[in-house]
């Protein structure tokens, strides 16, 4: 089967749509915030429809490959990530459902981050329940604050464009940002969002401010968009419990995964090609 680049975003949505929640992540990428940054692989029957889908994303400073599926469809997608390949970064952040990752293992050195959950907003009559007076709005002006409280919090995908969006809250305490949360992708047009750099710093933390923060946010969040997903470690006990007080739940569970490409399994790095939308 060959592979194929789409351009349509009408098409990807479609596919897409199959899940809502479990493609929140690739849905916020067709708004055009995202979309610039973005290159969509694809396999389709002879009907011409789509099968499978993996995204690229070079909006960070690392790429990230999105190959997330459904149940049972782990092999078309190993199938698709083997014909893709060559047009890979030769350092890339994957997401991967299943065993997608070894579809590789003879041209990247793969070393797992861990298990993850991608849970949903389902009952969103629990967002009420949580005291949000302390919570205020952040923008451009909190933006060195912001980036401060984050260097407590090593692994962050924090880019500063995403303050644009108006989705980021958070919480002083002492005169400083003592908790924020916010997007790592969302889109009005597309009304999805998925919650992310959520943090505390330490010496504020097991006080629950993460909880309110991110109740301000989804209540947010809900006056432009119908689907609140997130991504979270599966270890990570305190950041589920207080996602499930929110109201979300667990929906799928895939592995994230450091990529680099390895000279010692293929005789040559990958070549690095400039990822474009086509």
């Amino acid at each position: 089967m060959k592979a194929v680049c789409l351009h349509d975003r009408g098409e990807i949505e479609r596919y897409l749509r199959r899940n809502t929640f479990l493609h929140i992540y690739a849905l916020g990428d067709l708004d055009d915030f995202f979309w610039q940054y973005t290159t969509w692989y694809a396999f389709k029957d002879d009907r011409q429809q789509i099968t499978q889908l993996a995204l690229v994303y070079t909006g960070m400073a690392q790429p990230v490959l999105l190959g997330i599926t459904g149940e049972n469809e782990s092999g078309i997608m190993r199938e698709l990530l083997r014909a893709v390949r060559p047009y890979l970064p030769a350092s890339v952040y994957a997401h991967f459902s299943g065993d997608a990752a070894s579809a590789l293992a003879d041209s990247y050195r793969i070393e797992s981050r861990g298990l993850h959950y991608k849970m949903a907003l389902t009952d969103t009559s629990r967002l009420d329940s949580f005291d949000t007076s302390q919570v205020i709005a952040l923008a451009a002006a909190d933006l060195g604050d912001l980036q401060r409280l984050y260097a407590s919090y090593p692994g962050n995908a924090f880019d500063p464009r995403m303050l644009e969006t108006g989705q980021f809250f958070g919480i002083r305490l002492d005169e400083q940002l003592a908790c924020a949360a916010g997007i790592h992708v969302y889109s009005s047009r597309y009304r999805v969002a998925a919650i992310g750099n959520v943090t505390t710093h330490p010496a504020f933390r097991k006080q629950g401010l993460a909880t309110v923060v991110c109740a301000r946010l989804c209540q947010s969040l809900l006056q432009a968009v119908d689907h609140i997903g997130l991504n979270v470690k599966a270890d990570n006990a305190p950041a589920i419990r207080c996602y499930e007080k929110l109201g979300f739940v667990q929906i799928a569970s895939y592995t994230e995964y450091d990529l680099i490409a390895d000279r010692s399994q293929s005789g040559r790095a990958l070549p690095e090609k400039t990822m474009r939308r086509f």
